[in-house]
C-alpha cells in the first residue's frame, strides 16, 4: 500500500517539498526574531553609554525598562515555541 500511495501522490511531491521549505524558513525566521541576544547586546551598550556619560540616568532608566520588557516578552515567546503542541 505504501508504494502505491507514493506512486499515486508523486505529482504532489513538489508541493510537499515546497511546503517543507516554507516551514523551515518560518521556523528559522521565528528563531531569529525571538532571539534575545540582540536585546542583551543593546542593554550592554546602554550601560556603556551611561558609564561613559553619553546618556543621563533618566534616559538610561527609560531605555532599560523598554529593553527589559522586550527581553521578558522574547523569553516568553521562546518558551511558547519550545513547548510541544
Amino acid at each position: 500500500m505504501g508504494l502505491i500511495t507514493n506512486i499515486l501522490t508523486l505529482p504532489l511531491a513538489p508541493v510537499r517539498g515546497t511546503a517543507w521549505v516554507i516551514d523551515q524558513l518560518l521556523v528559522t525566521a521565528e528563531r531569529e526574531y525571538y532571539d534575545p541576544a540582540p536585546v542583551r547586546e543593546q542593554l550592554a551598550a546602554l550601560e556603556r553609554d551611561l558609564l561613559s556619560g553619553r546618556i543621563s540616568e533618566d534616559e538610561f532608566d527609560r531605555r532599560e525598562d523598554e529593553l527589559l520588557d522586550r527581553l521578558e516578552w522574547l523569553e516568553t515567546q521562546n518558551r511558547r515555541l519550545q513547548t510541544p503542541t
